[in-house]
C-alpha cells in the first residue's frame, strides 16, 4: 500500500524540537512530496543559526520517515529564510562583521554605486559563456526557469553560476535555499555561496530580507557591475544572469558592456505574454546580443488531484513565434504545484528525481549543444 502524506506528517509530529513541540506542530515542514516510495520535503527554519541547531533533528526526521512501510528513499533539506543574526542594519549591505567569520576591520564593499568605466564588451575571467535570461514582462516565471536550469545544467556536467540581476525584486536566494551571506575577507572580493552544485550570488543575500532597493538608474547599474566583477566566480562553463522583466537599465548595462554568449526569453503561450516577449527579443537584437532560443513556461497545467493537463494559457504560442522568427524553440515547461512548492522550500524540482525535473534537463542539454558544448 502507498504511503500517504498524511501518515509522513504523523510521524514527523512525534520529531521533538529543541525547544518544545514538533516540525509539524512549529510549522517548518515545507515542500513535502511523497511519489513511488520516493520523499522529499523541507525543513525550514527562521534564521542561519537556528538552521545549524536542527542538524540534529534533521537525522531524526530523516530516520522516522525512513523507517515508514513503503518508504524506498528519504531526501531532507535544511534551509532558513530569515535574516542572518544580528543583521541590524538598513543600508545597502550588511557590515563585515555581521557575517560567519567577518571581521569589524574589514568592511564588505557597497552596492549601488555609479558604474565604472570599462571597455565595451567586457569578459569575465574563468567565465565560457555569459547568458542572460529574460523576459518581456514580469509573472511568467523567469526566475524559477533561471534556478531550475542552473540547476539541470550543473547536473549535466557543467560549472554553472547564477547572478540575481533582478535588484528589485531578487528571488533566487528564497529559491534555491541560500541564506547565509557571502563573505568578503579582504572587504573587496565577494566568495559567493553554493547550492544545488551552483555557484550563486543575489542582492538578497546583502540585504535584511524586508529591505527594498530604493536606487536611480546609475546605481542599479553599478551594482550590476560589481555583481558581475567583484564574485570570485572560478571557472565557470555557463553564468547565468537572471534579468528583470522589461528592457531597462540592467539590460542594458549587460549587453552593451559585457561579453554576453546570447540570452533566452521566457514566456507563456498567453498572446499579451507574448507581445511582450516581442520587445524583449527586439531588445537583445538591438543591443546585438545572439538569442539562444525561447522557452514556453507554464504551458500546461498539472493538476495536483487527478494529473489532468489542461492549455489555460492557450497552446504552442512560444513554438509558433519561435518559427515565424526562426528561432531555436528550446522546449515547454508544465505550470505545476510541485515546481512551485520546491522553489518555495528553496531545493528546485530540477534538483530532485521527480519527473518534473526532466523538461529542464532536456532544455539544458540544448542550451549546451547551442553553446557548442
Amino acid at each position: 500500500m502507498a504511503i500517504t502524506r498524511e501518515e509522513i506528517l504523523e510521524v514527523l509530529d512525534s520529531v521533538s524540537l529543541p525547544g518544545g513541540g514538533t516540525l509539524v506542530s512549529r510549522d517548518l515542514v515545507r515542500a513535502l512530496v511523497v511519489e513511488d516510495g520516493n520523499v522529499r520535503f523541507v525543513i525550514e527554519a527562521e534564521t542561519p543559526r537556528a538552521a545549524q541547531a536542527l542538524a540534529k533533528v534533521r537525522t531524526a526526521a530523516e530516520a522516522a520517515v525512513s523507517g515508514l512501510p513503503g518508504v524506498t528513499r528519504v531526501s531532507v533539506a535544511l534551509t532558513a529564510h530569515g535574516p542572518a543574526p544580528h543583521a541590524t542594519r538598513s543600508h545597502a549591505t550588511r557590515s563585515h562583521a555581521d557575517r560567519p567569520g567577518g571581521r569589524a576591520d574589514a568592511p564588505a564593499p557597497t552596492l549601488g554605486r555609479h558604474p565604472v568605466a570599462q571597455p565595451d564588451r567586457q569578459t569575465l575571467a574563468g567565465v565560457r559563456h555569459i547568458i542572460a535570461i529574460g523576459s518581456g514582462k514580469g509573472g511568467v516565471g523567469k526566475s524559477t526557469v533561471a534556478s531550475n536550469l542552473a540547476v539541470a545544467l550543473a547536473r549535466e556536467g557543467w560549472r554553472v553560476g547564477l547572478l540575481d540581476a533582478d535588484l528589485y525584486g531578487p528571488s533566487q536566494p528564497r529559491m534555491m535555499g541560500v541564506s547565509t551571506p557571502p563573505t568578503a575577507p579582504d572587504g573587496k572580493m565577494i566568495i559567493p555561496p553554493q547550492a544545488h552544485g551552483v555557484t550563486m550570488i543575489s542582492i538578497g543575500l546583502l540585504l535584511k530580507e524586508d529591505d527594498p532597493v530604493i536606487w536611480r538608474g546609475p546605481m542599479l547599474m553599478g551594482a550590476l557591475q560589481q555583481l558581475l566583477t567583484q564574485v570570485q566566480w572560478g571557472q565557470l562553463d555557463a553564468l547565468l544572469i537572471d534579468m528583470p522583466p522589461g528592457t531597462g537599465d540592467i539590460q542594458l548595462t549587460l549587453c552593451s558592456k559585457f561579453d554576453v554568449a546570447g540570452a533566452l526569453v521566457v514566456s507563456t503561450p498567453q498572446d499579451v505574454a507574448l507581445l511582450d516577449a516581442r520587445k524583449a527579443l527586439r531588445a537583445f537584437q538591438t543591443l546585438k546580443t545572439p538569442v539562444l532560443g525561447l522557452i514556453e513556461n507554464m504551458s500546461t497545467f498539472i493538476c495536483p488531484k487527478c494529473g489532468h493537463e489542461e492549455h489555460i494559457f492557450g497552446e504552442g504560442g512560444v513554438r509558433k513565434e519561435a518559427a515565424r522568427l526562426d528561432l531555436p524553440f528550446l522546449g515547454e515547461l508544465p505550470l505545476a504545484v510541485e515546481v512551485r512548492l520546491a522553489g518555495d522550500g528553496g531545493m528546485p524540482v530540477a534538483a530532485t528525481d521527480s519527473p518534473l525535473a526532466a523538461p529542464y534537463r532536456r532544455i539544458a542539454r540544448r542550451v549546451i549543444e547551442s553553446c557548442g558544448g
